[in-house]
């Protein structure tokens, strides 16, 4: 009776270790989703921003928790696998993985909160000089739809104010046919509306579009950055969880 009981009740921890194991892997593979879903939400909501930006740390920290989020969500159906086939060597490959998985995440947060600290420096230095030389420029297209949709999107005209285009290259040339902003600086795009740089008809009073421009990106480095090492943190603690109990 003795041993019996004994068989039993290492049947009942084999099972109960397994449907540990599952909750810690259904957390992780939540945790990866999220981590994912935050990586494309970022590139997807204002992906043209990226080349108006001297530095493309932005980018690779989403980047990163996409790499993450989906090495997660392929890893999270492995970890069933081992589970179900009560493998060791399979359950000790598939913790390394989780390990390599944290550490990403773990950059990534790193990275975005670092170019946080930098990034009013950098929009001051760098935004101004790319709207007055590259705006309308050959070969600059991808930029110039940035501008557009950056005045138009957050209602501002100028990296500091409306005046800052008065220096621009291409308002000085002869393809601006006499505007004094861009016609995206019109509260109402029509043809050539920039020649007209009244606060009736342009954003002149609502303020430049580096203060917004900023505004919108720290949003963003914070959520990546609260991800990356929250979901990391959480992540690590599941692994140090699944390391003391695998099946045997």
């Amino acid at each position: 009776m003795s041993a019996l009981h004994k068989d039993e009740q290492g049947d009942w921890q084999t099972v109960c270790l397994k449907y540990l194991l599952f909750i810690f892997n259904f957390l992780f593979w939540m945790g990866g989703a999220a981590v994912l879903g935050v990586g494309v939400w970022t590139l997807v909501e204002k992906s043209d921003y990226l080349s108006l930006l001297a530095s493309s740390t932005f980018a690779v920290s989403a980047y990163i928790l996409i790499l993450a989020g989906s090495l997660v969500v392929v890893t999270g159906f492995l970890g069933c696998c081992a589970v179900i086939r009560e493998r060791r060597r399979c359950l000790s490959v598939y913790f390394f993985f989780l390990l390599v998985i944290f550490l990403i995440e773990l950059v990534a947060g790193v990275l975005a909160y670092v170019y946080y600290q930098r990034l009013s420096e950098e929009l001051k230095q760098h935004l101004n000089q790319t709207m007055s030389e590259n705006y309308a420029q050959p070969g600059k297209e991808a930029i110039t739809a940035a501008v557009d949709r950056l005045q138009q999107d957050f209602k501002c005209c100028g990296s500091n104010n409306s005046q800052d285009w008065a220096h621009s290259v291409y308002i000085s040339s002869i393809a601006a046919e006499q505007r004094v902003v861009p016609d995206s600086c019109c509260k109402t795009i029509t043809s050539a509306c920039g020649r007209r740089d009244h606060p009736s008809n342009i954003y002149k009073v609502e303020g430049g579009c580096i203060t917004k421009l900023e505004q919108f990106l720290a949003d963003h480095l914070l959520v990546i950055g609260a991800v990356g090492i929250g979901v990391a943190c959480l992540q690590g603690g599941v692994v140090r969880s699944k390391g003391s109990s695998q099946v045997s």
